[in-house]
């Protein structure tokens, strides 16, 4: 099964991948219910999670129901029980939004709920992140997951998210990123998809992030809070949750 959902991760096109996997999904749902592990943003149930990875695949991280991994789940954990995101009246901007929490966060009646995307195909708005078409001070929440590894002049990306979030408002930028190495490693000489996959994780990424990428937040002019959110959780619902135990969430205020 590793071997089939890697091939189907580097040969299918993202767009198509995520016009698919809404027929897939129920499909894996009903025969893969179970009661080992908890997705806490559907509260289904499974006897095990689908392997995931471009590169080297991690065992038992997918979700079958909404198809999130350890990240998405543990974001949902912390919006849910640390902030006011269900309830309170917000503006929501939110860049490549995950089909694990698009139609959730379209639903709730409380947000001002808008997606941008430059290739996404569920995505409201189509943007370049690094030339946005909103005016300054305009979102209370600005949700931005796993993109700027992806964007060649992230410095340019995060000083638009700086520019479009209003003062006082807060936004969560995660990226894969390796808390061993203390410098972001670039090389824009690596072209290659292969070595990309090789070097960086993933064969449209562009960096690895070191500890360093909460400094480039703040040179941005972010305020910002290093959260190990598993920190507060027990080991018991780690494993139920499938979550990656010391994962950061990088929470960031202006």
């Amino acid at each position: 099964m590793k071997k089939l959902f890697k091939l189907i991760l580097n040969v299918i096109p993202r767009p198509l991948l995520i016009r698919s996997s809404y027929i897939a999904r129920p499909v894996l749902a009903f025969f893969l219910r179970g009661n080992k592990f908890t997705d806490p943003i559907d509260g289904k149930s499974f006897k095990i999670f689908l392997p995931y990875g471009y590169g080297e695949q991690r065992n038992n991280v997918l979700s079958p129901s909404t198809l999130s991994l350890e990240r998405h789940r543990l974001l949902w954990l912390y919006l849910r029980d640390e902030t006011d995101f269900f309830s309170a009246e917000k503006k929501v901007l939110h860049f490549a939004p995950e089909q694990c929490f698009l139609k959730c966060f379209k639903n709730l009646k409380n947000l001002d709920y808008t997606t941008t995307d430059l290739e996404s195909p569920i995505a409201d708005v189509k943007a370049d992140i690094c030339n946005l078409p909103f005016e300054d001070n305009s979102y209370d929440i600005i949700l931005c997951n796993h993109v700027l590894e992806h964007i060649p002049d992230d410095t340019k990306a995060m000083q638009e998210l700086y520019r479009v979030l209003k003062p006082g408002g807060y936004g969560v930028f995660q990226i894969p990123q390796d808390l061993s190495r203390a410098i972001t490693f670039e090389d824009d000489s690596i072209t290659d998809k292969k070595e990309r996959a090789k070097i960086f994780g993933q064969y449209d990424h562009v960096r690895v992030y070191g500890r360093d990428y909460f400094d480039k937040l703040r040179s941005a002019g972010f305020k910002v809070d290093e959260v190990d959110y598993t920190s507060n959780l027990s080991e018991e619902n780690i494993t139920k949750y499938c979550l990656a135990k010391g994962e950061i969430i990088p929470v960031v205020y202006k």
